[in-house]
């Protein structure tokens, strides 16, 4: 019998690109302060990688405490030279994350995290470098007013899946990944547990 399987997380996102796979997950939000718990790290001078490793690990940890089978944590956070991006709290917010990667080049630290019976078993981090062409403050203005409080969820203020297309010139990396799940590597651990066909 294959074990159960949660993904410890809010993210629509997660969910999404879970299910439009054909994979089965009950979604359990982990419960966890990441605000305070970013700020620690950071405190500690800890990478922007090495952040979203740890807040997949203890979300993950955190449902495995208390659900059975296997438990997928996942984090994305945003690196520019060396400086992590959290969401946006406002629109304003938003357009200075756009001003600020306008014509450079970032990586989205995306982690992810399996745990069972509370203990890590199985890590991924995927780290996909978008380059953002330089914008107009116009066009920022008119993309945010388009798009709204929809950027309020994403690390970088623009979701690829959608306008955001818009903003970049070149992408290196899995499409998935981007959206916050390295899926393929995902679905490749979930196959040797039998947790889905081979």
């Amino acid at each position: 019998m294959s074990p159960a399987l949660t993904l410890a997380s809010g993210s629509k996102s997660r969910r999404a690109l879970l299910a439009a796979a054909g994979v089965e997950a009950e979604a359990v939000a982990p419960n966890v302060d990441e605000a305070s718990f970013r700020d620690a790290m950071r405190a500690e001078g800890i990478s922007v990688r090495d952040q979203a490793m740890r807040l997949a690990e203890l979300k993950a940890m955190r449902v495995s405490a208390r659900r059975p089978g296997l438990v997928i944590g996942g984090d994305q956070m945003l690196a520019l030279g060396g400086t992590a991006f959290d969401k946006p709290v406002d629109l304003e917010a938003a357009k200075a994350h756009l001003r600020a990667l306008s014509g450079k080049t970032h990586t989205l630290e995306t982690a992810i995290v399996i745990c069972e019976e509370g203990a890590p078993i199985w890590r991924h981090l995927a780290r996909p470098k978008l380059t953002m062409r330089p914008l107009t403050d116009e066009f920022i203005e008119d993309y945010v007013a388009r798009c709204g409080d929809s950027l309020l969820s994403t690390v970088g203020a623009y979701q690829l899946e959608g306008l955001g297309a818009q903003l970049f010139t070149r992408i290196e990396g899995d499409y998935f990944s981007i959206l916050g799940l390295p899926l393929l590597p995902l679905l490749d651990y979930l196959r040797i547990r039998k947790v889905i066909p081979i």
